[in-house]
């Protein structure tokens, strides 16, 4: 396993050994043996969740306040999705500054996504199947999010806008200026 920096202080790329042969592949998205003395032994993983979404579904951006905050590592089992983490931690070197990557089922890399971030993503391959770990378990009364098309954070999404497809509770997301800060 390879951890690799962002531009976005605390949050990483994830690149596992992957074992593949004729027969298909095998990599361990997890093992709390291999992952001591790193990044990731101070995460402990209480819920994982999973989503199917079609090409041109933003799903984001979101995240939970106060002592409901959530670290993710995310990745895609089926597919290939833009995911992008959005730092609001206002003491952060970082604060304000997104940083997006390309998570397939190819490249089988995951993005650790600490507390304080916003995160979403955007399909684009015809379906995509995505998973994340959460190190906390989900609120609704705590959950909030920033628009997707911020102007201040101005994301550089590449799909045509013209085809995404987003909740009507997306849609509704307030922007970065209005939102809530770690």
């Amino acid at each position: 396993m390879t951890i690799r920096d962002t531009p976005l202080k605390d949050a990483y790329i994830i690149e596992p050994k992957v074992f593949s042969d004729d027969r298909g592949y095998f990599f361990e998205s997890h093992n709390q043996e291999k992952t001591k003395n790193t990044i990731l032994e101070s995460y402990n993983w209480v819920q994982e969740n999973e989503s199917k979404s079609t090409k041109g579904v933003l799903r984001g951006l979101h995240f939970q306040k106060g002592n409901y905050s959530q670290a993710k590592l995310v990745r895609v089992i089926l597919g290939k999705v833009f995911d992008v983490a959005v730092d609001l931690r206002k003491d952060s070197p970082s604060f304000g500054k997104w940083h997006g990557v390309i998570l397939s089922e190819e490249n089988k890399h995951q993005f650790l996504v600490p507390r304080g971030f916003a995160h979403g993503f955007l399909v684009l391959s015809d379906v995509a199947v995505f998973s994340y770990k959460c190190d906390n378990f989900y609120a609704p009364e705590h959950d909030s999010g920033i628009r997707y098309d911020d102007i201040e954070l101005n994301i550089n999404w590449p799909l045509d806008e013209k085809l995404f497809l987003l909740s009507q509770k997306d849609s509704e997301l307030d922007n970065f200026k209005n939102s809530h800060k770690f």
